[in-house]
This record gives structure tokens, sequence and C-alpha cells, in this order.
């Protein structure tokens, strides 16, 4: 297993997506604060160029670098990684973390569908497969960590789409990491970032505020870093309303309705509320 403290320090490269807000944006001030050469990639506009002076507090010009990024596009993540080659040589951390969540129905607007997939899946797929091989080559230890969600475990109803696409992470990432150990010479590993309710520009709605229930990026940076001290894969997050034993539950249930042949998304049907509440609460 590779120690963390060889990866996250001075010198070394973190390229973050989706780095200009929330998660990303606490991880790149964490990766920052570690003395890590930081690359934010995020749409433009004030929100990345306001982040980037705030990393600038932290590392200083020199080692911060925001660079206008379209994650839905294969050839945007192309000239990111030129971009960050040029500047920097290599990097060690590639954070696949861009992500959206516009409302979808079944049977809803194919645009909606369509930059899900670009934006949370594909990013995701081609931000790995841009970074991945000269991570690789270069023969340092690093790590490639993509932000998935519980609901491309559990897969609750509503927003179909985002759903896939999240199941779509955790698919890839497994097989990525699969890929990678048994890759000779390889000081890569994967990881899936698996987030709690956590409140950032996603998730807040018309909330001004945090609710009690929700965690900070922050917090949820600090739980991936000690998870990833730990070795973990699979980083579950809990939040302030649902344990880790709760977490457990729903998706042993949902893993359930396969093996025990139930009807789909049981947990939400009618005949199964009794049985499932059962199930939650056994001991």
């Amino acid at each position: 297993m590779t120690n963390i403290q060889d990866i996250f320090k001075k010198s070394n490269v973190a390229v973050i997506t989706g780095g200009a807000s929330g998660i990303g944006l606490a991880a790149a001030k964490y990766f920052a604060g570690r003395g890590m050469s930081v690359v934010i990639a995020d749409l433009g506009g004030d929100r990345l160029a306001n982040a980037a002076e705030e990393l600038k507090a932290i590392a200083g010009e020199e080692d911060v670098m925001a660079v206008e990024t379209d994650v839905a596009s294969r050839e945007s993540l192309e000239a990111l990684e030129r971009a960050v080659l040029q500047r920097f040589g290599r990097v060690h951390v590639l954070m696949n973390n861009a992500g959206i969540g516009p409302e979808t129905s079944i049977f809803s607007s194919q645009t909606n569908w369509d930059h899900i997939f670009a934006v949370n899946l594909m990013g995701v797929v081609n931000g790995t497969r841009v970074f991945g091989p000269k991570m690789l080559s270069h023969g340092e230890p690093g790590l490639i960590i993509n932000t998935g969600s519980k609901q491309g475990i559990t897969t609750p109803p509503g927003n179909p789409a985002y759903n896939i696409s999240k199941a779509g992470v955790k698919v890839f990432t497994e097989a990525l990491e699969h890929e990678l150990r048994n890759t000779a010479g390889s000081k890569i590993s994967a990881h899936l970032l698996i987030p709690g309710f956590v409140f950032t520009g996603l998730t807040k709605g018309d909330r001004a505020e945090k609710p009690a229930g929700a965690w900070t990026p922050e917090q949820t940076v600090d739980f991936m870093v000690e998870s990833l001290e730990r070795g973990d894969f699979y980083i579950l997050c809990p939040d302030n309303d649902v344990t880790r034993a709760v977490d457990e539950r729903r998706m042993a249930w949902a893993a359930g309705d396969i093996i025990e042949n139930r009807p789909p998304l049981s947990r939400w049907h009618k005949d199964y509320a009794d049985k499932f509440k059962a199930f939650l609460e056994e001991k």
C-alpha cells in the first residue's frame, strides 16, 4: 500500500476537475496546504478566477494554475493535460470531480440526458484515459480519485440519468483499479469517493445556509484523506443524518433485490415498505 505522505508533498502536482467550488475546491485547498502544486479545471468565469486567488493565498502564485476546461469535451481535457505538463512536467493526483445534476425522467428531454452523461461519466472516463498513461509512465506514486455517488449504488427513484452516470463511474473506477494493480510497475491506485449529503452548489438548491444534516466540503475532504491513509478504495462518507451503518443496510437491501428476486427498487415499493423498515432496524 502506498504511503500517501509520499504523494501529498511539496513539488508533486494535483489536478482537480470541478475545482472551482465545493468538494473540488476544498480538495485543492488541502493539496495546496500540503505544499503541492495545484491545478483547478472548471468552466470559466469569476468562480474559477476567485478560486485561483484563494489557492494562491495558500500556495503562492507559482504553484497554482487555473484552466478553463469543459470535461464533456475530450479535446478540452487533452488541452488541459498539455498545459499542465508544459508547466509542471507530471501529475501525481488526478481528481475527476466535475459533476452536474439537472433533473431528468425516463422520457424527458434528450439534452439533459446527453449533458449528464458527457460530464458525469465520460468526463471521468476521458479524464482518466487522457492523464492516466503518463501518470503510469513517470514511475512515481500517485492517485486517481473519481467522485461517484450513493445514488449510483442504491439508485433511488428520481433523476435516472444522474443515477446511471454515477453507477457508471463506480463500475469504471472498479475496473480501473483492477487494471492498475495488475499493471507491471504501476505505482498508481484508483479510489471511488462516495460523498454523503454535502452542502455544495450542486445540492443546496434555494437554501442559503447549510442544513444541519449536511457535511461541509471540508469535512468530506478530511474523511477522504483519512480513508486514503487506510488504503480504502470505497470512500463511503457518512453525514450528519446518515451513518455508515444505515448506508450499509440500504446498499445490502439494493443488492438483495436481485438475490431475493424482489421487484426493482423494492425499498420504495409499497408492498415492501414494512419489510425494509424491519431490515433497517435489524442488529
